[in-house]
């Protein structure tokens, strides 16, 4: 990560404006910028399915139709702590108690990730410099090209056609390979510096992915066997991985959202702008979908404010859009999530060309 990237930091009133309004909607309402009880007990909701669906699966063997839809419900799951448990703790918004927040991120481990990894890649280098190529490791999608900076290759003009097939196993590849190739080159990516890897977290990485091999692999082989076990990990990981994949790309790639070329390693916005203008919000109205995303289709407000819990942001995205309003700042929104999703599919194909 190229550290001498600023940003604008002269005249910065939107973001004085904008933050002095959403401490005072905290301060007037008392209200805590944590998850409290009621990501409390969504937290204990998605934990508890994920035994039981594991415990049918594994334990009961149902007849192989409702073993696939559970399958399907498992992928969906694994997703879902992740939006809404392991994000919130990874930015220590879900509790106001520190420990809290790392034992709960490290739920990420159990399910065959690595949290020490994602707090470097998304916390900084993501939420610091989104859409800026060579900063933003999360727009490094291999045989994809979204961003104009990135060059494009041969294969990239069936990007189209194949995009969904790499949602579908990147989260194969983020368990099975990413963790490890950043654990023996001590690189984020190719290009960037080598980062301080503590012994703790290097004992707890071997750990932890031999606790998910036993959990996801042995013990289903074991009780299932072999053939019924790489077909169940398959569906759920191929699931979680396209709801992943979608909810981010859904997020930064659509075409209300800006790609930056950045030029004598400096940001012409203001930081609070550069993220609304690289950011976009969909389907906000649903609450279903709020509640299962763990209100990660407001991108916006969670951008702008990392460490507020997601339970907040149906209320402050009120505020933040009438402060863009004061300040002629353009916010993106999409009513629904299929019209984020058909703009993303156009960006795709814009950048194949």
């Amino acid at each position: 990560m190229n550290s001498h990237v600023k940003f604008n930091n002269i005249n910065t009133f939107f973001s004085k404006a904008l933050r002095e309004k959403i401490q005072n909607y905290f301060i007037v309402t008392s209200k805590d910028k944590t998850g409290g009880r009621k990501l409390y007990l969504k937290s204990a909701i998605l934990l508890a399915s994920l035994v039981t669906l594991y415990s049918i699966l594994v334990f009961i063997h149902p007849h192989w139709i409702v073993g696939v839809s559970m399958c399907i419900l498992l992928g969906i799951n694994f997703a879902a702590i992740g939006f809404n448990i392991m994000h919130d703790a990874g930015h220590n918004s879900f509790s106001k108690n520190s420990r809290v927040n790392s034992i709960f991120s490290y739920s990420l481990n159990l399910l065959g990730g690595n949290i020490y990894f994602w707090k470097l890649k998304h916390n900084i280098a993501h939420h610091t410099y989104t859409n800026i190529e060579g900063e933003d490791h999360d727009i490094e999608i291999k045989f994809m090209r979204i961003h104009p900076d990135q060059e494009i290759k041969k294969h990239h003009r069936y990007q189209k056609f194949y995009f969904l097939i790499l949602y579908g196993i990147s989260y194969f590849a983020w368990v099975f390979y990413q963790d490890y190739e950043k654990y023996f080159r001590q690189k984020m990516s190719k290009n960037s510096p080598i980062f301080n890897f503590p012994l703790k977290e290097r004992i707890i990485f071997w750990i932890s992915k031999i606790i998910h091999l036993i959990i996801f692999l042995i013990i289903p082989i074991l009780h299932v066997g072999l053939f019924p076990t790489l077909v169940g990990i398959s569906i759920s990981y191929i699931v979680c991985g396209v709801c992943l994949a979608v909810v981010f790309q859904l997020a930064h790639v659509v075409e209300s959202t800006q790609f930056k070329t950045i030029e004598a390693h400096k940001v012409e916005d203001e930081w609070m702008i550069h993220q609304i203008q690289s950011t976009a919000n969909f389907a906000t109205k649903n609450k279903f979908l709020s509640w299962l995303l763990g209100g990660l289709n407001f991108q916006v407000e969670h951008h702008l404010f990392p460490k507020i819990s997601h339970v907040h942001y149906p209320a402050i995205n009120k505020i933040v859009k009438e402060t863009c309003d004061q300040f002629s700042v353009k916010y993106a929104e999409y009513e629904t999530l299929g019209g984020a999703f058909i703009s993303h599919v156009k960006v795709i194909e814009r950048m194949s060309k």
